[in-house]
């Protein structure tokens, strides 16, 4: 009986080690100041209609999807 208090104190004690050694730095300056992922041009719709224009221009084809 002695041996399973010992087991579930040692256990008790690894998972509060690991939460606190795990546990992430709460330092302000180390958080992301943007909430929102820029974005790449070929996700803005003025863009690519721009991109269509100056291609129709040229004479050349916009490339094809496979």
């Amino acid at each position: 009986m002695l041996f399973l208090i010992a087991l579930a104190a040692a256990a008790l004690v690894g998972v509060l080690l690991w939460k606190l050694l795990a546990r992430q730095p709460s330092d302000p300056a180390n958080r992301s100041t943007s909430a929102r992922p820029t974005a790449a041009p070929d996700d803005d719709p003025e863009f690519l209609r721009q991109l269509g224009e100056k291609l129709r221009r040229e004479g050349e084809d916009p490339p094809r999807r496979r």
